[in-house]
């Protein structure tokens, strides 16, 4: 696993993916923030969202971020703030930015058309005053090297009425982490292993609907 300064340089050199017609799309935003430790090296910020009734990502593990709201600037102010709002984390004040990921596409929580969510990594320079709002469960700090690990990546069926389909997923510590979540890792853990490029996308197409100009 390499450095986090050049994880920072090769986030710099990649183009990431951008959805087509995504600013007509409903957009969010999240913000995967590492930090290097002496004896696990690399680690990334997850958390467990607490369950709500009608949240289909209910008490699932993943990145501080959400939608953006009016006064977002853009996404990258978007995964900021949800980061304070969710953790207490200012990245602004404790972080900074190495650069954006590939937007992935989902659905909006209360209707199926498509949401844009756009990735954005962050290098932890300072401890902050952690506090969960009542969105979060637990966070949780995951080396990088347990993704790297092939032997830890296991698979599960995932269901949406009739359709059935196997996909990856990792458990730490018996948390299951998996979904756009890992989605996002497997392009990071790719950039931090040092390859810049062929990173495999094992989710389905989006379709999306048709624009006009």
């Amino acid at each position: 696993m390499i450095p986090i300064d050049d994880l920072a340089r090769f986030i710099a050199d990649v183009r990431p993916r951008r959805i087509p017609g995504r600013r007509r799309l409903t957009r969010s935003a999240v913000a995967a923030v590492m930090r290097e430790d002496a004896s696990d090296g690399l680690e990334i910020l997850l958390m467990r969202r607490a369950k709500r009734r009608g949240d289909p990502w209910s008490g699932h593990m993943s990145f501080p971020g959400g939608r953006m709201e009016e006064g977002d600037a853009n996404t990258l102010h978007c995964a900021t703030r949800e980061t304070l709002e969710e953790t207490g984390l200012d990245l602004e004040a404790h972080g900074s930015v190495l650069g954006r990921l590939s937007d992935v596409v989902t659905r909006r929580h209360e209707k199926f058309s498509p949401m844009v969510v756009t990735p954005w990594a962050f290098r932890l320079d300072s401890d902050p005053d952690w506090e969960r709002n009542r969105e979060v469960v637990e966070l949780v700090w995951v080396p990088l090297a347990f993704f790297a690990d092939r032997n830890n990546r296991k698979r599960m069926t995932w269901r949406m009425g009739r359709v059935r389909m196997p996909v990856p997923c990792y458990f730490y510590e018996e948390r299951r982490i998996w979904g756009l979540t890992l989605l996002m890792l497997d392009e990071l853990l790719a950039l931090a292993e040092g390859r810049r490029h062929g990173v495999r996308r094992w989710m389905p197409k989006p379709v999306l609907p048709r624009l006009r100009r």
